[in-house]
């Protein structure tokens, strides 16, 4: 497993791998249109140009034997709900299903972690639908904990996932 850091030169790879990896785990969490609404929202062209050159904003693809297979996305100095100074928000990881299971997305994880480690992050934060159990065991695993509760305030999306658990690693 490797992480590549996306730039403006990946930008038609990274719209690619985003609406892949994305649509195709989470397609059912939406009513109709919603799906489509919210790719355009995150994935057009213009909005993933805008994320490649905000300094505090990164892309990762996520690569099984030089395979594209998923991506991230990470955010520093953005909370509103953590200390902005020195954290990092790990703001999307998705991986194309085929390759779920297989401790891609641990590893990722974990180079995320210790490549925050070394920027002196003091602490990861995400959120997570408080119904999807299987990805709450797994940032549990790698230390995650849970912090807070809140809602995902998004049009289409299915009423019964809005419940968010806000989860935090601690660094220091």
């Amino acid at each position: 497993m490797n992480l590549k850091k996306a730039s403006l030169t990946d930008l038609d790879q990274l719209k690619s791998i985003c609406v892949a990896a994305y649509s195709k785990n989470f397609f059912s969490h939406w009513h109709k249109g919603g799906l489509e609404w919210y790719l355009d929202k995150e994935f057009r062209t213009e909005k993933l140009k805008l994320d490649l050159l905000d300094k505090n904003t990164e892309y990762f693809f996520i690569q099984e034997d030089f395979k594209t297979v998923g991506f991230l996305k990470t955010k520093y100095n953005t909370s509103t709900t953590f200390s902005a100074e020195n954290s990092l928000k790990l703001d999307k990881i998705y991986v194309l299903p085929a390759f779920k299971g297989k401790g891609i997305g641990k590893l990722a994880l974990l180079k995320i972690i210790e490549k925050s480690r070394k920027l002196d992050v003091k602490n990861i934060f995400l959120g997570v639908i408080d119904t999807n159990w299987d990805a709450i065991n797994f940032y549990e695993q790698l230390g995650f904990k849970f912090h807070s509760k809140t809602t995902l305030d998004m049009p289409y999306f299915k009423q019964k996932l809005k419940g968010m658990n806000r989860m935090v690693k601690e660094l220091h």
